[in-house]
């Protein structure tokens, strides 16, 4: 500015410059409003735009289009998601009752046994169960299918390959590499009160026994989603059941896992249905898809005039000013928010094709359909806050959240490092004596609730009280996290927005301009409304080599 305006000022005592001085002076100063109008036109508002040009705001009519629709598509998976993932939930359940003998239910880690009787028992139980699956199912569960017959279950046990162990005398003698024996025992197979090692050859040895593996393959039909519309899937429950011996205390902990394929049913009919799918879901779910795809290249093209503008800026300081452009400044032209939908209309298309697919019976993606959706809808209404930036009240929280961003996230990195020496130190001297610190996955998710204030006394008062010195240690740790960390490192994360938002909040109420480029822009006086902007025309100047971006 000081440069422009010593262009058209004569100071006393000097000769006025010659006409043609004048006239270069003036088609210099005229070049510099003409591109300060075109930078201000650039960052104004969808409103203010289309009171400077009459331009209607496409985008974001179409990013409230989105909001709308890419919505009701995720309430839409959701519901189908949610009788999916029942229907899973719910089956587990039942396989717990028909093949864990005596289980009620129990908290996860609790159902163990004691006695050789009781793994042969429960062992003998499970057999039973699969054989005589369909006397004993409500539901509509069927054995899988391999090479044109039932499926058998497999009885695995993994054991060291040799091993002498007298705890008496404190000796052992132990080969450590693992075998692994399993005997197949295909449906309809009746049992009488014999013994189970003398009816299947198949005995333990407890001494060597790291894990006794029950694996079968049970199939069932979702037919829920008929009621809604949709065509049901058949699945298919791969069931373990693992008798866990590793530890050899004593204790043979029983856990089982469900790992479920969703597969599209071979022959099927529905009375009354004349189509495979609802059209209606498919034309909405191509509507979300080209939506998104308009979006995406609208936002494309913004940011890729952004980042021409920001090359012509660079230039622009160079030669009329001889100043260098800040990096800041710079990243002022490249509009986050318009790189956020980009990820997000990215994730949409591609949740949406995988939609499509599970619509069509073609794929099974659910969880991946899920994240993708998910997200995308996330980002999405996240970037309603940019929306609501346009009215000045809300506007400063967003600038503050934009400011404050590089200073939290360095301070966030010196909070972790001491967070993650509390969780080391923890899970090494406390999880022997405590359950939540017993690995260290607990102790991240433990010392988090304290930070947030939950669980305080329940965890001050589970420490066993086995070692004086390691109960002084307990408190003395306890004490000093909670205090570090409550009274002084959230204070100071406090202390660093709000000292931000007092920046921010002063400057708008002072009019101050934050940077070189705000300065710049400032200077012109042009409303929206007042029609210069309607004959705006670029600088002759076109953008340089791309080099000159980054010099």
């Amino acid at each position: 500015m000081e440069d422009v305006e010593r262009l058209s000022a004569v100071r006393p005592g000097e000769e006025r410059p010659h006409n043609g001085h004048c006239r270069w002076a003036s088609t210099k100063q005229k070049a510099v409003e003409d591109f300060r109008r075109r930078l201000k036109y650039f960052f104004m508002n969808p409103c203010e735009k289309y009171r400077a040009r009459s331009r209607k705001p496409w985008k974001l009519m179409l990013q409230i289009l989105k909001i709308a629709i890419i919505t009701v598509q995720l309430i839409s998976f959701g519901l189908s998601n949610e009788m999916m993932v029942t229907f899973k939930d719910e089956n587990l359940l039942t396989f717990k009752h028909l093949f864990l003998k005596g289980y009620r239910d129990r908290t996860p880690g609790k159902y163990a046994l004691y006695t050789k009787a009781d793994v042969y028992d429960h062992i003998r139980y499970v057999i039973e169960s699969y054989t005589n699956l369909q006397n004993l199912t409500v539901g509509n569960h069927a054995y899988g299918r391999k090479d044109g017959q039932d499926s058998a279950l497999s009885l695995c046990q993994e054991l060291y390959r040799n091993a002498s162990i007298c705890p008496g005398n404190d000796t052992f003698d132990i080969d450590p590499h693992v075998e692994k024996v399993c005997i197949s025992i295909y449906p309809m197979r009746l049992f009488d009160n014999d013994s189970l090692a003398r009816q299947l050859n198949f005995s333990l040895d407890f001494k060597r026994l790291l894990s006794v593996n029950i694996f079968l393959t049970l199939k069932a039909i979702n037919l829920q989603t008929v009621r809604h519309h949709e065509l049901p899937d058949c699945y298919d429950f791969h069931i373990s059941i693992v008798f866990d011996n590793r530890a050899h205390s004593g204790r043979i902990k029983i856990n089982m896992e469900n790992h479920v394929g969703i597969n599209e049913c071979k022959d099927w009919n529905v009375a009354g249905s004349s189509g495979e799918y609802d059209p209606l879901l498919l034309l909405f779910d191509f509507l979300v898809v080209a939506a998104c795809c308009a979006s995406l290249t609208l936002c494309t093209r913004s940011i890729s005039n952004g980042v021409r503008l920001q090359c012509e800026y660079n230039t622009f300081f160079h030669a009329h000013f001889s100043k260098s452009v800040s990096w800041s400044d710079r990243m002022e032209f490249v509009n986050g928010w318009y790189i956020l939908i980009i990820v997000s209309d990215t994730l949409t298309i591609a949740g949406s094709g995988l939609k499509i697919g599970i619509q069509t019976k073609h794929l099974t993606d659910y969880d991946v359909c899920s994240i993708l959706l998910g997200t995308a809808t996330m980002l999405v209404w996240i970037g309603v806050i940019r929306y609501l930036g346009f009215f000045k009240k809300y506007n400063i929280l967003i600038l503050t959240l934009r400011a404050a961003f590089p200073n939290v996230i360095r301070f966030c990195c010196c909070a972790a490092m001491i967070y993650l020496g509390y969780c080391f130190c923890g899970w090494i001297v406390l999880g022997p004596y405590h359950e939540k610190f017993r690995t260290l996955e607990r102790v991240t998710e433990c010392l988090f609730s304290l930070v947030n204030g939950d669980d305080m006394y329940s965890t001050f008062k589970k420490m066993r009280e086995k070692s004086d010195v390691v109960w002084l240690f307990s408190r003395l740790y306890l004490y000093s996290f909670i205090s570090l960390f409550i009274y002084m490192v959230f204070s100071l994360f406090i202390a660093l927005i709000t000292d931000t938002y007092d920046t921010i909040k002063k400057h708008q109420e002072d009019k101050q301009p934050l940077s070189q480029l705000q300065a710049f822009i400032a200077e012109c006086r042009d409303h929206p409304g007042s029609g210069r902007y309607q004959t705006d025309t670029h600088p002759s100047s076109c953008c340089p080599p791309p080099g000159c971006c980054f010099g």
